[in-house]
């Protein structure tokens, strides 16, 4: 299945001042297939060291971490010879031994020439043990699959391509519309983990996806247990399969909880975070940019990791999505922000792979924007609608409130055109995050 990534990995191939690569995401988003398929077909050779299902290459990195005694006891171990310009090195599961995490700086400063990769699912928690080398390697992030993404590996591709863009939008038909629409439904309830995408690719039964949720949450409960060992595994659980119901709405830790005190259910809700289950989406009032100075820290909304994943532990009905006639209806509004939260999110956030929102909570009058997008320096409110001009006061509100900001967007289920009523544009719910212009 074709990646956004593998693009950026070839343009990493042939930079002159290449550093040692991280590829950053969640478990089971693809890291593995989209770098082993990179090493493949852009290398002469591969050599894959995964820390987590061989422990004993761990004893590579025991001693001192000089690194053509490194070099040398992995061609021994894996009977390939390493040629820099011609050997992709892959480190997979790299937060499985720190001392290869640290090792990565001296592959740049001793062995520029040589291409090396690491990737790891749960790399946040083994950052803050160790004195990581800043300046010394880049960072790539992978999410599940957009739905441009689901389109390609579904074999749409003509459709995929028919896909506006905010940057340079080319406006479809009625009848695309409700091609992408129908597709759109599918993705809603298969999400983008490769492997369940997999599976609907495979049988043309969304069902067959549902499966693969449940066995997800489990491989994620697991994985938590075991890089968190403090953790409450039942506070876990719960916040796992209850925090999709509140995508869309501002947190209380009672409410998400009740039954537990507020300290355990924040420990969990920080411990989703960092194993990049789930994105904190800060309120900031967007005064002034970056948006995290006027961003609140009491004051939140959650972004689940994968819309497929979300309808599955809420429970939503396959058959309601599918005779949906207003995608933005469904589950009180939360799929369809969801999946632009995702979308916007997997192009990079509201700003720095950071989601904000606007929230004004005032006795005469309480206002929300679901989210707030930075492009070239610019602020863009962003409302997940169907799009009548009479149901947008928050919109109008905010534009109101901020006289410097000059657009708001809708982004509706509804509109296959863009459309332009006084300062506010209606644009496709699908309708791809670029540079906004």
């Amino acid at each position: 299945m074709k990646r956004t990534i593998d693009s950026k990995l070839i343009e990493w191939k042939t930079q002159i001042f290449r550093k040692p690569l991280i590829i950053r995401g969640a478990r089971q988003v693809g890291k593995t297939f989209s770098i082993s398929q990179f090493g493949e077909t852009s290398f002469k050779s591969i050599i894959k060291l995964d820390f987590e299902r061989n422990r004993s290459i761990h004893k590579i990195f025991d001693q001192d971490l000089s690194v053509q005694k490194i070099i040398q006891d992995i061609e021994i171990f894996s009977e390939t010879k390493i040629i820099p310009g011609e050997t992709l090195l892959f480190f997979d599961e790299i937060q499985e031994c720190e001392r290869a995490l640290l090792c990565l700086r001296y592959f740049y400063e001793e062995i520029p020439d040589l291409h090396v990769i690491a990737a790891g699912s749960m790399l946040e928690f083994a950052l803050g043990n160790i004195s990581f080398p800043v300046g010394r390697v880049s960072f790539e992030w992978m999410q599940p699959m957009t739905f441009y993404e689901f389109l390609t590996a579904s074999g749409k591709n003509i459709l995929a391509e028919q896909l506006p863009c905010i940057s340079n939008f080319k406006p479809v038909n009625e009848f695309v519309h409700q091609k992408i629409i129908d597709q759109l439904k599918i993705y809603f309830l298969t999400g983008g983990m490769p492997e369940a995408v997999r599976r609907y690719c495979l049988t043309g039964s969304v069902s067959d996806s549902f499966t693969v949720h449940e066995e997800i949450f489990q491989a994620y409960l697991q994985s938590l247990i075991k890089y968190y060992r403090r953790a409450d595994i039942d506070s876990l659980d719960h916040i796992m399969r209850t925090t999709p119901s509140f995508v869309g709405s501002q947190i209380k830790y009672t409410r998400l909880d009740p039954d537990r005190r507020i300290e355990k259910t924040k420990n969990s809700l920080q411990i989703l975070e960092k194993a990049l289950i789930l994105q904190i989406i800060s309120a900031s009032n967007a005064n002034s940019l970056p948006l995290s100075i006027g961003a609140s820290a009491k004051k939140f909304k959650p972004l689940f990791l994968d819309i497929g994943l979300m309808q599955y532990n809420s429970g939503v009905s396959a058959i309601d999505v599918m005779e949906a006639k207003d995608l933005s209806h469904l589950y009180r509004g939360a799929l369809a922000e969801q999946f632009v939260g995702q979308e916007m999110y997997a192009a990079g956030g509201s700003e720095n792979k950071k989601m904000y929102y606007w929230a004004r909570d005032k006795k005469s009058s309480s206002a929300e924007i679901d989210y707030l997008y930075v492009n070239n320096g610019n602020v863009f409110p962003i409302e997940v609608k169907s799009g009548p001009k009479g149901k947008l006061k928050s919109l109008h509100l905010f534009l109101e409130e901020h006289p410097k900001i000059n657009t708001g967007y809708v982004m509706s289920p509804i509109a296959f055109e863009k459309q332009s009523v006084d300062n506010i544009v209606f644009i496709p719910i699908y309708t791809r995050f670029d540079v906004i212009k």
